[in-house]
């Protein structure tokens, strides 16, 4: 009777321990991964083409588990054009719950760019204006370079999609 009393609290408290999982060990700035883009061709914003939309994925941890806007704060996530630092696009991140016991927090950001007009355009070194045919160039390349900032100002690595291709016309 005693060994039964015996096993039957030493399975209840493996039972128990087993229950219990063991929190995410991330570091207190958001680190990203790429995990990649619906396609690498598009046709530039413009009245004359029809609207289709990039969609990148981006996974993330954050040790802090203070990515998300609080309400007061506003949370940064930037994506970069690497034609020019001067070609951002500010992206609102959603709300993320906390997961388990502690704060650490993993998941994926899905950002989306629709090709409207004037959104995701050509560049033209001889000065003609973006987003309309050019006589002579048909193509433009870049990759986007993103990046977070949780509510306490930890910056997350950047991280660069592949080139993406835009047709001109």
């Amino acid at each position: 009777m005693h060994i039964s009393k015996i096993t039957a609290f030493a399975v209840v408290v493996v039972l128990f321990l087993s229950a219990c999982t063991t929190p995410p060990n991330y570091p207190a700035e958001p680190v990203l991964t790429y995990l990649g883009i619906n396609k690498t061709v598009i046709a530039q914003g413009n009245s004359g083409n029809e609207t289709d939309t990039l969609i990148l994925r981006f996974g993330f941890t954050d040790g802090d588990g203070d990515l998300s806007s609080d309400g007061d704060t506003i949370i940064d996530a930037i994506l970069f054009d690497s034609r020019s630092p001067e070609l951002k696009t500010s992206v609102k991140l959603p709300f993320i719950s906390e997961q388990g016991a502690s704060n650490g927090i993993s998941g994926e950001i899905t950002v989306k760019i629709v090709n409207k007009p004037f959104k995701i355009c050509c560049t033209y070194e001889d000065g003609t204006s973006s987003c309309f045919p050019h006589p002579t160039i048909s193509q433009d390349t870049f990759s986007y370079l993103f990046q977070i900032k949780d509510r306490a100002n930890h910056f997350s690595n950047k991280v660069q999609t592949e080139t993406i291709t835009i047709l001109c016309n």
